[in-house]
């Protein structure tokens, strides 16, 4: 699709989290990507779905003016969420995470979303996770006290430069997200654990700070090292993330590294239903899985694509019908002029698109062509829908 690799007249532009503002996005020829991925313990639900749709779309832009792309998406197979819904399942850990990877898995090959770079599992970085805490040790940045390892935020200047929250809010958002700031091994609330002990009948791992298993941040700053660079081009992942999981994970990479971690920090918005984030934890969900008994998995993705990334947006019972009335048109459009596609729909979902990924604007444009008779294959396989023959991410 790409008309002259790497040499577009007008940059990409993007919100950039830690900047606050929509900035230029300029990576080189290969673009480093690393998204963070699914604590596998239930199935894929639409914020899990809108998230990845966001950055898939993003890929298939940069492919399409030139780049390759490299995105890690992790899975996050041991932490408390995992061990404590395996117990209560009665089954091992490793096994559920199996299963509902595989689940999560079937979910984005049926929502066209290209397969990642990589897709590694915590459980494979132990070793790596181990020598990424002695280096944070060894530069100064993380102290052992009652059997874990924590960092501590105090020796880092930097800390708070990705979400610019208070320490007030900081300390609620850690509260809420099992950060435990209350824990008395700590020299200040907001340090975060980078090895723990492991409670009895959890996994535990040999280290030199006694048996036990990784915080919840350690992973993505380990991975993210091992399976692309000391320095990547774009980190993305949830609202939701970015404290502490991202705050922390910036400010564990450089303790470590001595090096900038992320150049750009992007960040999907929430998904609502009934006024309040879609998670597990509030079980408030709509499954992938379950739409996809009565919907196009492309409608479904149509539905997801018409909502701007950082705007939160509402789930409820107009959004699938609207999104279904939506493909049909474009499919019967396209249908009924054949090869005969417009030049004017594509150009202008690659406007859209370079400023600040605006999928809203695409489908707008997309519309339009439809109504004035055109064809919109071109356009639509842009954002991932693909209305003539086969997907091919």
């Amino acid at each position: 699709m790409t008309d002259s690799p790497l040499d577009n007249d007008a940059p990409m532009r993007l919100y950039d989290t830690a900047r606050r503002a929509v900035v230029d996005f300029e990576p080189g020829p290969v673009v480093t990507m690393y998204t963070c991925g699914i604590t596998p313990y239930d199935a894929t639900h639409l914020g899990h779905a809108a998230t990845y749709v966001t950055y898939d779309v993003l890929q298939r832009r940069l492919r399409d003016r030139g780049h390759e792309t490299r995105c890690v998406r992790n899975i996050t197979d041991v932490d408390d969420d995992i061990l404590r819904k395996a117990k209560e399942l009665g089954v091992h850990y490793l096994d559920l995470a199996a299963a509902e990877t595989a689940r999560f898995d079937n979910d984005m090959v049926a929502l066209n979303v290209i397969e990642s770079w990589s897709e590694p599992r915590a459980t494979s970085a132990i070793p790596d996770i181990r020598g990424f805490i002695g280096m944070v040790l060894d530069r100064g940045h993380a102290y052992e006290s009652g059997g874990a390892v924590y960092f501590s935020v105090g020796s880092f200047e930097k800390f708070g430069e990705v979400s610019h929250y208070s320490r007030d809010e900081m300390l609620d958002l850690a509260r809420q997200h099992g950060g435990n700031p209350d824990d008395p091994n700590k020299r200040d609330p907001l340090d975060f654990v980078l090895w723990q002990p492991s409670a009895e009948g959890e996994p535990a791992w040999e280290s030199l700070w006694g048996a036990g298993r990784p915080g919840w941040h350690i992973e993505c700053s380990a991975l993210a090292l091992r399976e692309l660079d000391t320095t990547i081009d774009l980190h993305g992942g949830g609202s939701d993330l970015v404290f502490p999981h991202h705050e922390c994970e910036a400010a564990q990479s450089e303790a470590a590294t001595g090096q900038p971690f992320v150049r750009h920090w992007m960040h999907q918005a929430m998904v609502r239903m009934d006024g309040e984030k879609m998670s597990k934890s509030l079980g408030n969900l709509v499954f992938i899985s379950e739409l996809l008994k009565t919907h196009d998995p492309r409608a479904i993705r149509l539905a997801i694509v018409a909502r701007h990334y950082r705007d939160s947006w509402e789930w409820d019972d107009t959004v699938m019908p609207a999104a279904d009335e939506r493909f049909e048109r474009w499919l019967a459009a396209t249908e009924a002029v054949g090869a005969a596609d417009s030049d004017a729909a594509l150009a202008a979902v690659r406007q859209r698109l370079d400023d600040d990924l605006d999928t809203p604007g695409a489908v707008a444009a997309i519309d339009a062509a439809v109504e004035r008779g055109e064809g919109v294959a071109r356009a639509a396989a842009l954002l991932g829908v693909f209305l003539v023959g086969d997907p091919v991410t």
